[in-house]
This record gives C-alpha cells, sequence and structure tokens, in this order.
C-alpha cells in the first residue's frame, strides 16, 4: 500500500488518488512553489501536495517525497 518514496506513478490521477488515500492532499508542502498550469498557463502558488489551478481548476498533485521541484508535479484534470 505504501512504497514510500519508491513508488512510482503513471499519470497525475494515480498521484492525487495516492495523496488523497494517505491523507496528503490538504497538508501543507514544506516550501510553497510557484508552477505553470500545463492547460491556461496561469501562474500560481502551490501550497498543498494537491492544488488546482485558480483560472481554469486543473487539479495538480505532488507526494511529499518529491515536492523539491516543479518538474514532479503532475496533472490529474479539471476540476479532478
Amino acid at each position: 500500500m505504501h512504497e514510500g518514496c519508491s513508488g512510482n506513478f503513471e499519470n497525475g490521477k494515480q498521484v492525487v488518488n495516492k495523496l488523497r488515500m494517505m491523507g496528503f492532499s490538504n497538508q501543507y508542502m514544506p516550501m510553497p512553489m510557484k508552477i505553470k498550469c500545463k492547460n491556461c498557463k496561469e501562474e500560481f502558488l502551490m501550497e498543498t501536495f494537491e492544488a488546482k489551478c485558480p483560472k481554469c481548476k486543473m487539479t495538480y498533485g505532488v507526494t511529499p517525497c518529491h515536492a523539491f521541484s516543479p518538474e514532479n508535479v503532475k496533472e490529474a484534470g479539471i476540476d479532478y
């Protein structure tokens, strides 16, 4: 169920599902990061492990082990 930092995910939906299952979705990241929405190109500050673009509502997720770089943030879909 919990693979620690070695878990591999095929897509953003799997990342967000894992965050929700483990109870990390609404937890604050150690350090917020600016990301650029892949859908509408809006830049916003991601503060929790699961976040939505304020403009188009694209859902993003990043696991706690990988929350150090915007490259690790995965999109899950609009209003996912």
